[in-house]
């Protein structure tokens, strides 16, 4: 077989694997073939990131394959043809993701890529094709790179052979960006004050911490390991604050290693990626059940709890006296008598201690945030704040 049959074989046999695309670039650079449905576009990003114009300078100086990154944590893998010493084609396979990354990763990393001025438009499809770029680690990309070079040269190389810029450029990536680590501490701590409260409403802090960190910053080359380390200390904060919200710590603790357990028994990041959602929410229902008052009614207690799932919308009596099948004038009397407030104050803090979390934990302006509580007008909010905790929502926030 020729290197170009030997190449379509290759090819074949890595599609087999999931969408790991083959590229062919002649010595100048054009590209010349490939497998990818997305060509055009992923081929103007291959070169926008600098990774082609690395991949020639390599290929005319080294005849090792090389892997080349980006700051988003696309990885490409390249390995040269040559004829007489002369590069004649370069061989490329990705792109893939080296690790998980979220989309508040790759729009930090795009910041290191800011003078190239790119388009809006160029951007949002740029997320499109992402989409569809799978995960692979990178001892299996290196193998690939192994198993492309002896089908160009018959040549085989051990996998400390294969050069690599990827961290290179993760360590530019960290240098060019930097990360406010006290706006990812306080988002963390809005995080577990949901879990200390056993406040079922919490996908809105948990978004806004996962925004602000995708994980524990452990530096490996194993994406497996490296989640499950995160998933590992996430846990361990989560059952803490559990404690902290009253749960005993023999349930707590007993808990949390089970998730542990489960965690460094998983054999994929598909089996791994529910986990901390899955941990999460069972610890904040089990605190949720425990703080819940044996005092109240089942009826009122159903009222309590879709208040605090629904803080973002106008919650009057009329709505919980339906909820509930009491008329409105039996609710408003059996709600205060039960909770000790009315249906209108109970709201209104529930309201103000959501907005405490918001205003610790995220970079929400006061005008968001009166918004997403489903208040009227900033102003009207700032009032009631203001009534509640002797203190405006900005005068909050500064201490």
């Amino acid at each position: 077989m020729n290197v170009l049959q030997n190449m379509m074989l290759f090819s074949e046999l890595v599609q087999c694997g999931g969408n790991v695309y083959t590229w062919c670039y002649d010595a100048q650079g054009k590209l010349l073939r490939s497998n990818c449905p997305d060509e055009a576009f992923l081929a103007s990003a291959f070169e926008l990131f600098g990774c082609k114009q690395r991949m020639l300078e390599h290929g005319n100086r080294n005849d090792v394959p090389v892997t080349l990154g980006t700051a988003l944590g696309l990885l490409w893998g390249t390995a040269f043809e040559k004829e007489e010493g002369k590069l004649k084609r370069v061989w490329v396979i990705g792109p893939v993701f080296h690790r998980d990354v979220t989309m508040r990763g790759i729009e930090e990393g795009l910041k290191y890529y800011s003078k190239l001025e790119i388009s809006v438009a160029w951007t949002i499809q740029l997320y499109k094709a992402l989409e569809e770029v799978p995960t692979l680690q990178n001892t299996i990309m290196n193998r690939y790179l192994l198993m492309m070079h002896y089908c160009l040269t018959g040549q085989r190389l051990e996998l400390s052979d294969v050069n690599s810029s990827a961290a290179q450029d993760e360590r530019l990536k960290s240098d060019a960006i930097p990360h406010d680590r006290h706006k990812i501490w306080m988002a963390e701590q809005g995080m577990l004050q949901m879990v200390r409260t056993g406040d079922l409403n919490y996908k809105q802090a948990l978004s806004n911490s996962m925004s602000m960190s995708a994980g524990v910053p452990v530096q490996s080359s194993d994406v497996l390991r490296q989640s499950k380390t995160s998933v590992i200390v996430f846990t361990s904060l989560v059952c803490r604050a559990a404690i902290e919200g009253g749960l005993s710590p023999e349930e707590a603790y007993s808990l949390g290693d089970s998730y542990i357990q489960t965690a460094e028994a998983a054999k994929s990041l598909d089996e791994l990626h529910p986990l901390a959602m899955m941990m999460y929410d069972d610890f904040i229902r089990r605190v949720h059940k425990h703080r819940t008052n044996p005092n109240l009614s089942m009826q009122i207690q159903k009222c309590v709890d879709y208040i605090e799932m629904n803080l973002d919308k106008k919650i009057v009596a009329e709505d919980l006296a339906a909820l509930v099948g009491y008329t409105e004038y039996y609710l408003t009397h059996k709600f205060k008598e039960e909770t000790g407030l009315s249906v209108t104050n109970y709201v209104k803090f529930a309201k103000v201690e959501r907005a405490k979390v918001l205003l610790k934990s995220t970079p929400l302006s006061v005008r968001e945030i009166s918004e997403q509580l489903g208040f009227a007008t900033r102003n009207y909010f700032s009032a009631v704040f203001q009534q509640v905790t002797g203190k405006t929502p900005m005068e909050f926030r500064e201490t």
